[in-house]
């Protein structure tokens, strides 16, 4: 977890300036930092922690990320955090259809609270494609390939949002101007996806 949390930490951070302007589209500009300061301190948390139940570990970084990422996004994504944390609750480790399983409890709680599905451009657009190729190889076992194939459908889903209308927030204000626009929620989605999968090959080198 620290290694992997420390990857999209690293990738966030990369890609703040980017997200920033990404969000001064239809936003006010505060996405890249949200993230970047969410995603850090939870790494910074995590890199301490003598805590080995995975439950209460999703849990401390729920209310970290509350804290610590203030926007809507930061908001929902702390909420996603602690949907995780209900279902890991007194494991010390998760394998993969374990971690798909606590992945779709993720998703099922950021449609529950932000009243949001996907097809909205929202961040649901790169997460629920990537937890579909998840489910799809599970089975398998196959860690690495697993998440390369989640990543790849992230990366395609966020960029699908440029044909999406938005239903929620500020955007919504904006109608057709929208069109052609990348939704900044969805690369959150993406990178989170791609640093992962990049934890994963890291592994084998």
């Amino acid at each position: 977890m620290k290694a992997a949390v420390a990857s999209i930490s690293k990738l966030i951070t990369e890609n703040r300036n980017y997200l920033i302007k990404l969000d001064q589209q239809n936003g006010d500009g505060d996405l890249g930092i949200s993230m970047s300061d969410g995603f850090n301190a939870i790494s910074g948390y995590l890199q301490t922690a003598e805590e080995t139940d995975l439950g209460k570990l999703f849990f401390q970084m729920s209310k970290i990320f509350n804290d610590k990422a203030l926007s809507s996004l930061g908001t929902i994504l702390s909420f996603s955090l602690m949907g995780m944390a209900r279902v890991l609750k007194g494991k010390e480790s998760a394998d993969l259809s374990e971690t798909t399983d606590a992945l779709q409890q993720c998703i099922d709680t950021i449609m529950g609270k932000a009243g949001s599905r996907p097809g909205e451009k929202t961040i649901l657009d790169s997460l629920c494609p990537a937890l579909e190729a998840l489910q799809a190889h599970s089975a398998e076992g196959d860690k690495k390939k697993a998440f390369a194939k989640a990543a790849a459908a992230a990366a395609k889903g966020s960029e699908d949002t440029r044909q999406i209308l938005p239903k929620h927030g500020r955007a919504a204000y904006y109608g057709d101007k929208n069109l052609g626009v990348l939704d900044g929620g969805s690369v959150v989605g993406k990178l989170i996806f791609e640093a992962i999968s990049d934890y994963c090959n890291a592994q084998d080198r």
